[in-house]
């Protein structure tokens, strides 16, 4: 099953011509893929996105997951790495919740391969909610509003751990970034961006070489690089140490609502895209498993503020999430 994004977006224009040839293979899905997980439905999305900023999940009744997903910064934190249920900064930035239905695996190591068992690991890791499942299952069953809900979706389960996740899954595959301006270029809106940001787009696409990884409309290829930040945590490879390759390697991230979404990286560790723009240009710490697209080069003054310019038009203009109503 496929939920429609939105109604207004079924009819894409074709790119206009002059555009960049390669425009087409950055055009947005019209519909969220609900193949091979459970079906949609608008009940089922609506008791996920209550749970998702319910803090009854947490051990101490005082964090949810929009503590470290927060709307407001692109489903981010902004600060260096979320502070967790100890009251201590988590050791890696959480990734970005928007456009998970075209993401997999997940973390930014990629420990989980399916979002309901991402779903588990923050509410029951002991530094960051710190919640016990059980407990919350439990709990629930004493709140009628939430016994009604999950016995109205779950008609045969009820309240579970499965269910409890799979409905926190549900909606999170729901929240998708809105239109941007770069896709009403894409669709064939010539003055839908800026000629700096047209000249930075070509920047990504060549000089800069951003498009290597960052591809597709949500602008990541889904796999591991080590991109040559100065780390002691070695990321993927603690994971899969089968290849020499997955050393301080990390996910790629989407750039959607890229700017609302700092600090940048892993760790946090660079504050702006700014400071993005020269860690690449400066090729990053040299090692055995650098990826091989990572080499030095230099813009101009001009050059960088034409890839921010573009790096601007993929955040949507308006990007609203009311919060829920909990039940009691």
């Amino acid at each position: 099953m496929r939920l429609l994004i939105a109604a207004s977006l079924f009819a894409l224009a074709a790119v206009q011509p002059g555009a960049a040839a390669d425009l087409s293979a950055y055009k947005r899905p019209l519909t969220v893929p609900f193949e091979g997980v459970t079906a949609y439905s608008p009940q089922l999305a609506t008791l996920g996105k209550m749970l998702f900023f319910d803090p009854r999940l947490s051990g101490n009744k005082n964090m949810t997951c929009a503590s470290c997903h927060n709307p407001s910064f692109g489903f981010e934190t902004p600060v260096k790495t979320p502070i967790g249920a100890a009251n201590t900064a988590l050791g890696r930035q959480a990734p970005t919740v928007l456009n998970v239905a075209w993401v997999s695996p997940f973390f930014w190591d990629g420990r989980a391969p399916n979002l309901e068992q991402q779903a588990a690991g923050p509410i029951t890791a002991a530094a960051e909610m710190n919640g016990k499942l059980d407990d919350a299952v439990a709990e629930m069953q004493d709140i009628p509003d939430y016994k009604n809900w999950f016995g109205e979706v779950f008609p045969d389960k009820g309240i579970s751990k499965e269910t409890l996740l799979t409905a926190i899954a549900t909606y999170e595959r729901t929240v998708v970034s809105n239109w941007s301006p770069f896709d009403r270029w894409v669709d064939g809106d010539e003055k839908a961006v800026s000629d700096s940001a047209k000249r930075g787009f070509e920047l990504f696409t060549g000089t800069a070489g951003c498009s290597a990884c960052h591809s597709g409309w949500n602008f990541t290829d889904n796999k591991f690089h080590d991109i040559g930040l100065p780390s002691d945590d070695i990321g993927r490879y603690k994971i899969d140490p089968s290849s020499p390759g997955n050393k301080y390697a990390f996910k790629t991230p989407g750039l959607r609502n890229t700017l609302y979404r700092g600090p940048y990286m892993h760790d946090g560790s660079l504050k702006s895209m700014d400071e993005v723009i020269t860690h690449y240009e400066s090729g990053g710490v040299s090692r055995p498993s650098l990826d091989p697209g990572m080499s030095a080069f230099l813009l101009t003054d001009q050059e960088r503020s034409d890839l921010i310019a573009f790096l601007g038009t993929l955040t949507a203009e308006k990007q609203d999430i009311p919060l829920p109503t909990l039940p009691n």
